[in-house]
């Protein structure tokens, strides 16, 4: 039963993390959000991406497209 007493451990009820009118499935997709945005990326521009796109020359990735 519930027991309005009772302290809620869950993450979910955190307050200090907590959005006002925010539901549980918005809070999962915003926190999902944050974890991807806080990965590594690769380096952007440069000589790496010439080097990237320099490597595959146009239309081998589509070979059934050849005469």
């Amino acid at each position: 039963m519930t027991d309005p007493t009772d302290t809620d451990s869950s993450p979910a009820a955190d307050p200090a993390d907590a959005v006002p009118g925010e539901s549980p499935v918005q809070r999962a997709l915003r926190m999902k959000k944050a974890v991807i945005d806080a990965r590594p990326k690769a380096p952007r521009g440069g000589r790496f991406q010439r080097e990237q796109s320099a490597s595959i020359a146009s239309g081998k990735s589509k070979p059934w497209m050849q005469r």
